[in-house]
């Protein structure tokens, strides 16, 4: 089983208010990032939450994806991939595809170039990769489980993996450069707009 995690428990400290609840094309960010998701070749796609947890959750209701609430969400993006790791392994997750919510153009397609890379070479780390660029979302095989769960803000989350296993990485070019665009600021929003890449 490969399980897609997506990563909304954030508090958009720089945004300002929950950029997640933000609506891009009539629909919320984090809609769109999940429905996009569960048009992908994943098996599961596991939403984890913490931060105004009840409003993702209220935006979701309807789909099919497994809630993972973060308790320790205040403490960084690791903390909320740790949790969606575990939950996935309590699946028996062969491997976990990791997609922070705000990387809102990434598509279905990009995410299944990725698993299937990951079915031809049972790689422990694939990337997709734009103009060599490393992009999302990353998948982790769970035979590195445990270097996974040790991850922290101190070793820079999933980076330490990344330096460890850096000559068994696998990347898959892409022709997408939105694998590369998140969005920190109602700024970071804008832009999008004035490119026209979203409304």
């Amino acid at each position: 089983m490969i399980a897609l995690i997506v990563l909304a428990a954030g508090k958009s400290e720089r945004y300002g208010k929950n950029k997640l609840l933000e609506k891009i094309n009539g629909k919320t960010i984090i809609r769109k990032v999940v429905e996009e998701s569960l048009r992908s070749k994943a098996d599961s796609v596991f939403v984890v939450v913490g931060f105004e947890a009840d409003q993702i959750i209220d935006e979701l209701r309807d789909l099919k994806v497994t809630f993972i609430y973060n308790v320790n969400y205040e403490e960084g993006m690791s903390s909320s991939v740790k949790a969606g790791v575990l939950a996935a392994k309590t699946h028996n997750a062969k491997a976990v595809a990791i997609l922070p919510a705000d990387n809102i153009l990434v598509t279905h397609n990009v995410i299944d170039k990725v698993i299937e890379k990951f079915k031809e070479t049972n790689a422990k780390i694939v990337v997709p990769s734009y103009k060599g660029k490393r992009g999302h979302p990353i998948l982790l095989n769970m035979e590195i489980y445990y270097d996974i769960m040790g991850i922290s803000e101190e070793t820079q989350g999933l980076k330490y993996v990344v330096r460890k296993y850096r000559d068994e990485i696998v990347e898959v070019p892409v022709n997408s450069p939105e694998i590369l665009i998140d969005i920190d600021t109602p700024e970071d929003l804008e832009k999008l707009r004035d490119l026209g890449l979203i409304k």
